[in-house]
Formats: C-alpha cells, structure tokens, sequence
C-alpha cells in the first residue's frame, strides 16, 4: 500500500482544530489548497492510519479511473485519496458509499486546482463533504517553530511555501522549479496553453501588478493575448490558488467608490521571484518592495480565515481621489476592522491619512483602525493601533479568526 512520507518536524499548523472538527461532523473532508501548501502532510497527521492513495500515480489513476468501484473497495477503514481532481469518475461512486455507510471522517480528500474539484463536488458531494483551504504557512506557525524569517526582506524574498522551510531548499531553486513544475505544467494543462511565452509573460505581468486595481484589458494588451484569453488565465489562476481577488467594500459607499478588484498572489515569493527578485538583497531598494510587503499582509489576513474554516471576507476601500484603505474586514453589522500596511520602518503620521479620512466618511460605521508597518514597535494611538510585521495576534484575535 503506498504510503505518505512526511518532513522529519512538521509545523503545526493552525487549521488542524477546525479539520478535527470537520472530520467528526462528514463523511468527507475536503482540502483544498495550491500545490506544496502542505494539504498532504496535513492530511497524514490528521489521520496516519488511513491509507494513501495518489491520484498523481498513473497506475493508480487508471486503476480509480477505469474501475471506480473495485479501487474503492480497497479503501475500508479509511482513506486518504490525494489530487483527487484527477480522477473526476470517482466521485459519484463515492457518493454512493458514503450514503451507505454514513459515517463521518471516512475519507480525506486533497486537490490543488479548485476549477476541477468544487464543480465535482457541487455534482455528486454536495452535503457530503466539508471543504477547507490550505494556504501556505503563516508566520505565527513558523514563529511557533523558530523557523520564521529574521527580517522583511528575508520573508519577502523567501515567501513562506512549506518545502523551503521543511525541507531547507534555496528559495530561488525552489521557486523556480515550482513555477516549471506546477504552475506552468498544471495550468498549461487546464488552459490547453498553445503560445507557452505568451502565458509565461502574462504570469509575470500579473506579479508586476499585485496590490494593484485589475485591470484586464491592460493586462492583456502588454501580454499580447485577447481580453477574453486574458480573463480565462486569470480564472484559472485563481482556481489554482495561485491568486486571488480583493473586492471592493461597498456598503454606504457613494457611486464613486472604485468598483475594480485588486490582484495578489498566494505567496509573496512566488511573485518576487517572477517579477525577477534571485537573492534578499535585491529588496532592499526595489520598486515593488511595498506592493510584496502589502501582498503578504493580505495573505495572512487571508490564512486566518481560511485556516480558520471561514469563507474568505477581505476587501479594500478607495475613492476615485485615491483615499484608501488596503484591507477591510466586516466586523458584525455596522462595524469594519480597516487596516493600513506601510513597508516602512519608522512610524510617519502619513500612515494614517487615508484611516483619518475614512473615519470621517463611515459615519454610520464604527471603524476599528489598525496600521501594519516594517518597523519593530506596536504602538496604541488615538489614530488607530500601530503593529510591527512581527506580531499581527492582536489584530486576527481581535477579528475573531
């Protein structure tokens, strides 16, 4: 029986509770996640009895494929079945044995590409299945372990994928793999990629742009593809967990309010090495330091309500005059937390210009301030409250993910 080798010290991660949970309350757990963002190493310390399957397997995948009903009769006892996407015919058939036996914590699925997975799951798994998001470590679980980044530059250039950590890989060798590997042959697959440079540039095109509004039809014409091309890439991307869109906040908010989401990448080392970043140093003094350093804020935000079994709830607040927030999260009815992130190191009173102006246009809202900064002292102001880039506790225990 194959089974699943794991890193000789795994970190903790801060989904488990909630996927103990979930186990107890489905037949099916479902993770989901990009590829290398540990969903197989999570899946094995849930559960490292069960048995493994990978649908990665050729043999293995024609075995599922062709005779769904004899591969799932050697999975009594329970059963990790891995990149489970792969083999789309299996999942009626589960369906069936899960509403025989109608036991909970069954089955533990894992696969990277959300596309393939949740229209599976919405056909023949609906009810059956509890699904969760694995995104890549945060930095509490890395601190928790001592093995979290010494600075800014070093977070921002190595990114936080676990096999850099796990495995003590050369980010830059890493990355570069990761992206030959999995987003360019995972994707490439998807899409039926013909013009391969054309989407090779259009990744980095859209890593040049992360924190920025999205726009497609500019995107598209310095990629030299079609808009339509342009927004299907893009979908795919997002399936794949190597993007992901911050809309709008809305409510109360006049007309004039930007209605364009904006782009980040899953990882802010992903998106450094592809917009050319090859060592720590070149942060330093580069253009796209502060977006890098926004687009991992806005990961951590999104890693606490993923890892926390939340649907994802982040937005971001700007006028056609540029006043802005970069991250909103609802807070009950009538309340918002509005977050700042500032890659400098040194608090400035301009880092609350755009929480001072919105708190002046939210009247019925009560706005909870909070200003993330490079910098190493947390500070309380009647501004808003000042968090170093090394403690955001305050600020996700306060949301209450």
């Amino acid at each position: 029986m194959p089974q699943l080798g794991l890193p000789p010290h795994p970190v903790p991660r801060a989904i488990l509770p909630i996927a103990e949970k979930r186990l107890g309350e489905f037949p099916i757990l479902t993770i989901t996640g990009p590829r290398q963002s540990g969903k197989t190493t999570l899946a094995k310390l849930l559960r490292p009895e069960y048995k493994y399957f990978s649908l990665e397997d050729p043999d293995i995948r024609e075995f599922a494929t062709n005779d769904p009903r004899g591969f799932l009769a050697q999975t009594e006892g329970g059963t990790i079945l891995d990149e489970v996407q792969r083999a789309p015919e299996l999942f009626s058939y589960l369906q069936g044995v899960v509403d025989a036996g109608r036991e909970t914590g069954r089955y533990i699925l894992t696969g990277s590409s959300q596309f393939q997975l949740i229209e599976s799951i919405t056909q023949s798994l609906a009810g059956r299945t509890a699904l969760l998001t694995l995104l890549p470590f945060s930095l509490t679980e890395l601190q928790n372990t001592e093995k979290a980044p010494e600075s800014v530059d070093e977070l921002l250039y190595r990114g936080l994928f676990p096999p850099i950590y796990d495995r003590n890989i050369p980010a830059n060798v890493w990355l570069q793999n990761y992206v030959a590997t999995y987003l360019e042959r995972d994707v490439r697959e998807i899409l039926n990629v013909v013009d391969m440079a054309a989407f090779q540039r259009f990744v980095q095109l859209c890593a040049g742009r992360c924190g920025q509004l999205l726009n497609v039809s500019s995107l598209a014409n310095d990629a030299g593809i079609t808009r339509v091309t342009a927004q299907s890439w893009l979908t795919v991307l997002q399936a794949s967990h190597l993007i992901f869109l911050v809309s709008p906040w809305s409510r109360n908010i006049s007309k004039r309010v930007i209605k364009s989401p904006k782009l980040y990448f899953c990882d802010p080392g992903l998106a450094a090495w592809l917009i050319g970043v090859r060592e720590e140093g070149h942060l330093t003094s580069h253009p796209q330091r502060g977006a890098l350093f926004e687009n991992w804020v806005m990961t951590e935000l999104l890693k606490a309500q993923c890892h926390a079994g939340e649907k994802p709830g982040l937005y971001f607040l700007r006028n056609k005059q540029g006043n802005e927030i970069d991250a909103v999260i609802e807070h009950g009815l009538d309340q918002i937390h509005a977050v700042e992130v500032k890659s400098g190191a040194t608090i400035n009173p301009d880092f609350f210009s755009g929480l001072n102006y919105w708190q002046n246009q939210l009247t019925h809202t009560k706005l909870h301030p909070w200003v993330v900064y490079a910098g190493k002292d947390e500070q309380k102001r009647s501004q808003g409250r000042v968090l170093p880039w090394t403690n955001l506790s305050p600020l996700l225990d306060q949301l209450a993910i």
